[in-house]
């Protein structure tokens, strides 16, 4: 499915989805492999199936299979660490912090492809998940790279705009199901 056709298959409540859709991926201002690396870290982040099937094929299409790759490194490594290190920062007792986190991250060292892609992918992906001192640390990583604001911010728009995206069509599809029963 195109972006067009997911575009077409939000509901009519969901108009401002359909045109951010449009403008942060259709007329984004990104390199291709930054804007497809985000499209697909952020559509696995998601979690929603649909977007995931709808939006890969043109990600794949629009990627190196190094990129691809590493994009989905991205998404994986980032479940693992938004979850780790969002808790670690919520915990009222700072002494966790103080703790070796003791996991592998091996892929932030080596993700085979630019380190500012990946950078860039991860932040997207911590913005969907929420973790704020993921989202410091590679937004640090980023600016220190000369990585500007605006790009940065095209990042987790995406991540926002996909993220809703699957939110609205997975409620749909269950409310679909409660009425067909």
């Amino acid at each position: 499915m195109s972006l067009d056709e997911l575009k077409s298959a939000l509901p009519d409540y969901a108009k401002d989805l359909k045109l951010n859709l449009g403008s942060v991926i259709g007329n984004s201002e990104l390199p291709k492999q930054q804007l497809w690396g985000t499209v697909l870290a952020c559509a696995i982040a998601s979690r929603s199936p649909r977007v995931l099937r709808e939006l890969e094929p043109q990600a794949r299409e629009n990627l190196t299979p190094e990129a691809y790759t590493a994009a989905k490194s991205a998404a994986a490594i980032m479940a693992m660490n938004n979850v780790f290190y969002r808790t670690r920062h919520l915990l009222s007792d700072p002494e966790y912090g103080t703790l070796r986190a003791g996991l592998r991250m091996n892929v932030i060292g080596k993700p085979g492809v630019e380190k500012v892609d990946f950078e860039l992918w991860s932040l997207a992906v911590s913005a969907a998940n929420g973790c704020g001192q993921c989202l410091d640390s590679h937004e640090q990583v980023l600016r220190g790279a000369g990585v500007d604001r605006e790009t940065i911010q095209e990042a987790f728009k995406i991540a926002a705009v996909v993220t809703a995206v699957g939110t609205t069509l997975d409620a749909e599809a269950v409310l679909a199901e409660a009425v067909s029963v």
